[in-house]
């Protein structure tokens, strides 16, 4: 049988390889099944250990994520393009149109006195004269 420390030229990382390899085909079944299960245990280890880690991570950055979306919902927006204030739109000459303001562009204080001015119309809109 050739051994692989009968050669002195050859690496120590050969020989040892070639040693392992000679040790592993001569091993009897019981010492590889305790070898395989001892390997099984510890693969089984690392696997457990590793989806603690991932556990442990998973809530802080959970938690870092809602504040962000909580923050965006919350941050003020830019205002819509298109849309005039009521002050554009007396400053545009929009204010004498036919057509009443729109509720969003509106000032709210118009919609609290509806009654008066539907008497107002109805009654006329001339002053008396004195």
């Amino acid at each position: 049988m050739n051994t692989p420390e009968s050669t002195p030229d050859m690496p120590l990382e050969q020989r040892a390889r070639g040693l392992y390899h000679e040790a592993a085909r001569n091993l009897d079944p019981a010492t590889a099944g305790r070898l395989r299960a001892a390997r099984r245990e510890a693969l089984a280890g690392t696997r457990h250990r590793t989806a603690h880690h991932v556990a442990r991570w998973l809530v802080p950055s959970g938690a870092c994520a809602v504040i962000a979306l909580a923050a965006l919902l919350a941050w003020p927006s830019a205002p819509r393009p298109g849309g005039t204030s009521p002050t554009a739109a007396v400053a545009s000459g929009e204010a004498d149109s036919v057509l009443p303001p729109d509720p969003e562009q509106a000032d709210p204080t118009l919609y609290q006195n509806l009654d008066f001015y539907g008497w107002l119309a109805a009654n006329g809109a001339t002053p008396p004269a004195h």
